[in-house]
């Protein structure tokens, strides 16, 4: 290998020509993302009239144009070839206007300054020329450099009137489509009328927005009416930068929209419904008295409290007429927001959530999503303890002699109660025949087919093992990085987000789970307070006494390894086909008579003997329990669980082969 020349020393860090546009994101490859960026800029520019020209064909400049406050060839050099400039930083979240628009106020868009390469979407290289004060600068820009990301190639100055921004490129790729580009920057810009956007010439009225839903007049009591639109902007365009309700009078903005008129709160504005749809209240010259100098807000009076109830009271009748479209909408997003917990649940189960979820949608269509998710996070919590799993732990916990106890839990039981935990049961049972068949295949997998089925059906090392309360969490990983660490290398730890609990050794196969507890005054703060060990061993392995201590040092190490949080109580179970006649089979750890660890040897026979026993004895009592349901019923009821049916394929027909 040949060793770099003594002048490369020091040598900064390289770019490939094509570093920017990868590191755009979509404003690079979606020209609809593009030139919305591009007049956000223009925006932020202050401008109120901004001409797009979009060429009918490749090869031809598309050329944004707005009359915005524009730039000397110095404040371009800092703004506009500054990587990731901070727009908040060096200018704040105001818009600076010229001279002649005094008065106007404005939010701005911009934050990083990444939207202002828009013109990469279509082609490397791009155009500026940007005037101020009578005099103007043009730039050549281009990413043809490996020292810069992007730079100037060209440079020179020019003498032009006013003030403004042209920015052009020769169209080489993805050239859009002028009807759609202004639809969408129209609706995206809808709000305020001092601001228009032309495509080729041409701009989109309030009236002729595509998402227009309704147009009113509102007669206003004691006062001149005044003009609502209603616009779905979603039609058009994904986002505007203000959503609720827009004052325009006489061809101006009053205020800020949004959905507080006066002191009124017409509908949360983090619904879903207030960030979809728009309303603007159009009023003529003769509101122009009742608006504060500044145009910041109306003035305080009769008048405009007459203007804001007309207004409320028309919001709350759209609202209720275009709520019932977004129940099925609303229901889906929080489903899918706890799709985690949702898919966890039965088919019924999740049938019915889902049809709770949709009646409180449409009983209180103004609900907050954090509000909505929390309710259904509770159905789904309550749906969870009446479903089989549930009420099979508790069956599994109570103990075979307690026939009172177990008459007196099936007596509390409905018949769909029971169904589910037959299900459960007939669940488990082809959980246990897995398990048996794959234990003595002597080429399984214990890491990626053994091990899952048996960590995740803890029911087979006892009933007080049978709890969702069981997984892992950081200090459990943390000590278990200490402990294991001692023994094998950091590969050995298995960090897929799917299984962070388990290690895998030479010999076996290691889970770690536990649970947590809250202490504390206020019950904040979590401690460990019983952790089960599971190892597999691989192979036809036989379990002796070396296994044994290896699994209590497992246990004394994690004691010992300062890292957990409480003083939990350690359960490992070590799993092989055979068990050597001389070793012990339990071992127990104690500190001043405290139990603190109990180390427990157990084959994969011994496992599915046992929970073959308990499931089926359980299995041939809860339908007797049940004696006075009729069959017919029943059996209806099964039947309605889907399931998969076979394909009837149609019966060749004369003289054709199948």
């Amino acid at each position: 290998m040949a060793r770099p020349k003594k002048e490369d020393a020091g040598f900064g860090s390289l770019f490939e020509d094509d570093y920017l546009v990868r590191t755009l994101g979509r404003i690079a490859h979606d020209p609809e993302v593009a030139l919305t960026e591009l007049v956000a800029n223009a925006w932020d520019a202050g401008a109120s009239l901004v001409d797009l020209t979009i060429p009918p064909v490749r090869e031809i400049p598309l050329v944004v144009q707005d009359d915005g406050h524009g730039m000397n060839a110095a404040q371009f050099k800092t703004r506009w070839m500054t990587l990731g400039y901070d727009r908040i930083r060096h200018q704040s979240q105001t818009v600076e206007f010229p001279a002649e628009r005094k008065g106007w106020r404005r939010r701005a868009y911009g934050r990083n300054g990444v939207g202002r390469h828009g013109l990469l979407c279509f082609a490397d290289s791009y155009s500026v020329e940007t005037w101020r004060d009578g005099k103007g600068a043009s730039f050549e820009i281009g990413t043809q450099s490996r020292e810069n990301p992007f730079k100037i190639e060209k440079e020179s100055s020019f003498l032009r009137a006013n003030h403004g921004t042209r920015l052009s490129v020769i169209v080489e790729r993805h050239l859009p489509d002028p009807d759609r580009i202004r639809e969408i920057l129209s609706a995206r810009f809808l709000h305020n009328p001092q601001f228009v956007v032309r495509v080729n010439g041409q701009s989109v009225s309030l009236a002729d927005q595509t998402g227009l839903i309704e147009r009113m007049t509102l007669e206003v009591e004691g006062c001149p009416s005044a003009e609502a639109f209603v616009v779905d902007s979603s039609r058009a365009a994904k986002s505007t930068l203000y959503q609720g309700i827009a004052f325009w009078v006489n061809g101006r903005l009053v205020g800020t929209p949004g959905w507080i008129v006066g002191s009124e709160a017409v509908i949360d504005g983090r619904a879903r419904f207030a960030k979809r749809y728009s309303i603007v209240v159009k009023a003529e010259d003769d509101w122009m008295g009742e608006v504060e100098q500044d145009w910041v807000r109306f003035k305080a009076g009769g008048k405009a409290d007459a203007l804001f109830a007309a207004v409320c009271r028309y919001a709350q009748e759209v609202f209720k007429k275009l709520s019932a479209n977004l129940v099925e909408e609303s229901s889906e997003d929080v489903l899918v927001r706890n799709r985690e917990q949702f898919k966890d649940l039965s088919p019924l189960g999740r049938i019915e959530v889902a049809s709770f979820t949709q009646e409180l949608v449409q009983n209180n269509p103004t609900i907050h999503p954090d509000t909505l998710s929390a309710a259904v996070q509770a159905v789904i919590n309550l749906e969870k303890s009446r479903g089989g799993a549930s009420l099979l732990e508790r069956l599994t916990k109570l103990d075979e002699a307690d026939i009172e106890g177990l008459d007196r839990l099936l007596g509390q039981w409905t018949v769909s109660d029971a169904l589910a935990v037959l299900d459960e049961i007939d669940r488990r049972l082809a959980v246990v025949a897995a398990i048996e068949k794959l234990s003595k295949d002597e080429n399984t997998d214990e890491l990626h087919t053994l091990h899952p089925l048996v960590t995740q059906a803890r029911w087979l090392f006892g009933p007080e093992f049978d709890s969702r309360e069981y997984a892992s969490n950081i200090s459990l990983r943390n000590a278990a990085e200490i402990v294991f660490g001692k023994r094998v290398a950091r590969e050995a730890f298995v960090n897929s987000r799917q299984r962070p609990d388990i290690v895998v050794l030479a010999d076996a196969t290691c889970s770690i789970v536990g649970t947590e507890s809250f202490d504390g005054p206020d019950g904040s703060l979590t401690r460990i307070q019983d952790v089960l060990i599971i190892e597999l061993k691989k192979g036809r392995s036989e379990i002796g006494r070396v296994e044994m201590n290896q699994a209590d040092g497992y246990v004394q190490d994690f004691l010992g390894s300062g890292a957990l949080d409480g003083t939990p109580v350690f359960r490992a179970f070590v799993v092989g086909h055979t068990i050597d006649s001389k070793t012990v089979r339990e071992k127990e750890n104690r500190e001043e008579g405290v139990l603190r660890g109990r180390v427990v040897a157990s084959t994969y026979g011994q496992l599915v003997r046992t929970a073959n026993q308990r499931l089926f004895r359980l299995r041939e009592k809860i339908p007797a329990r049940y004696e006075d349901v009729s069959g017919a019923e029943l059996s209806a009821r099964v039947m309605q669980t889907p399931s998969q049916v076979g394909l009837a394929l149609p019966a060749p027909t004369e003289g054709k082969k199948t």
